[in-house]
């Protein structure tokens, strides 16, 4: 059904009132008649305070005086700039076919799973400047990154020009150094790690005293992300028939991410498809899980505390992430670092790099080679090595401080007397 809009000019009618019970107590109301049907019409948001009620009732009085109706005023970032509508239209004229393209799958891919659900009015500068650090942080391209804000700004320029909001919060700097940052950050993986097993414990144990009703469930997603260096959206798409009880293996065949409409399980990153081993650590709460499914094959192992799918930013929101592992001591701690963790594990184990790749489902072996940077024990163990091969050398090689090279023996010239 398509929401009523009051005509430009119509006066408003306002109230605040309050209702017990909810989390957010006080609706604020406007109505209005339209001058054609003579029927009353209203639009309504519910605010934890009197304030927040009556700021939002001036906010739709200013707009509606400027011309912006109610509803639009409301549009969330994906009604707003819908493909069919002449916003799109507005915000994309101008631009040539070639370049349309990449326009709409960074529209399509990023801006919408990432920000599509905020009215237009609640992105702000710092909204922007976490969706473009977790674009960065998922590994698309420099050009991706650049397309998916271009597309953006566009779509909050007509916003600002039809007086939804006074200033476009997506023309952002700064991103170039923080993709240089990221690009640094991978070349070391290892550095991104947590140090052992029982820090891991005592983030999940901190996650899970953070969470609302403290559901167990987190806990067990991280614990379980990192003993199989998988990444979030692979362990929400994890379904009961894709562990092997028999020799504790999991096959990872799919994973849940955000695209437009909602979230959808798909191939994983590659489409490769991997076997990886799970340990005896874990196997004890991935037993729990499938005695709680009772055996249904399709069901999902890791969900929500209300059964639903499980993504790295419900991940983050429902912890406090980022407030527990500042608290912790590891403010550069991304869901994504658990996969770093769980895979600087297994080469510290001493797992051959080309297993060590197939766990990982890396398409490049210089990506896993990463993970074989030497420890400072690795170090020391190498100087401990060399030591031992010289002091084997015989006494006179040692005296003169090690091997010569002796130059080859060259014939002698014969000397001709000539008279």
């Amino acid at each position: 059904m398509t929401k009523q809009q009051p005509p430009m000019g119509v006066k408003l009618s306002t109230d605040v009132e309050y209702r017990p019970g909810f989390p957010n107590p006080y609706r604020a109301r406007v109505r209005w008649f339209d001058p054609e049907t003579r029927r009353r019409l209203s639009r309504s948001e519910m605010r934890a305070t009197p304030e927040a009620a009556e700021e939002w009732i001036d906010r739709m009085e200013r707009l509606a005086f400027r011309g912006v109706t109610p509803a639009t005023a409301t549009m969330t970032l994906a009604e707003y700039g819908a493909e069919d509508s002449d916003v799109w239209g507005l915000a994309m004229r101008g631009l040539e076919r070639k370049t349309m393209d990449p326009y709409r799958a960074g529209w399509r891919l990023r801006v919408l799973p990432t920000l599509g659900h905020l009215t237009v009015s609640a992105i702000t500068n710092g909204v922007v400047d976490r969706a473009v650090h977790a674009w960065i942080a998922d590994q698309n391209s420099r050009s991706t990154v650049k397309n998916s804000i271009a597309v953006l700004v566009r779509v909050l320029e007509q916003a600002v020009r039809d007086g939804l909001i006074d200033v476009n919060p997506a023309r952002v700097t700064g991103w170039q150094q923080e993709y240089k940052q990221a690009e640094d950050e991978l070349d070391d993986p290892r550095s991104l790690a947590l140090p052992n097993w029982k820090a891991l414990k005592a983030l999940s144990a901190a996650l899970v005293e953070r969470s609302s009703g403290r559901y167990a469930g987190w806990g067990e997603v991280v614990e379980f992300a990192a003993c199989t260096a998988a990444r979030i959206g692979e362990v929400s798409g994890v379904r009961v028939r894709d562990i092997d009880i028999d020799n504790w293996t999991w096959s990872v065949c799919r994973q849940t991410t955000p695209a437009p409409g909602g979230l959808v399980d798909k191939g994983t990153k590659g489409k490769r498809r991997r076997t990886v081993p799970i340990i005896p650590e874990i196997r004890p709460l991935v037993a729990e899980r499938l005695a709680v499914l009772n055996g249904k094959p399709d069901a999902r192992l890791f969900t929500g505390p209300r059964g639903g799918r499980i993504t790295t930013a419900v991940l983050r929101d429902a912890t406090h992430w980022d407030e527990v592992v500042v608290s912790l001591g590891y403010e550069y701690l991304r869901r994504h670092d658990l996969r770093h963790t769980g895979l600087t594990w297994m080469a510290d184990a001493g797992v051959k790099v080309h297993v060590l790749r197939l766990i990982a489902g890396h398409g490049s072996l210089s990506t896993t080679q990463r993970y074989l940077h030497p420890s400072q024990r690795s170090i020391q163990e190498a100087g401990a090595a060399l030591s031992a091969h010289l002091g084997s050398a015989s006494p006179t090689e040692r005296e003169d401080g090690g091997p010569k090279v002796v130059p080859p023996e060259r014939s002698r010239g014969h000397l001709r007397l000539v008279r």
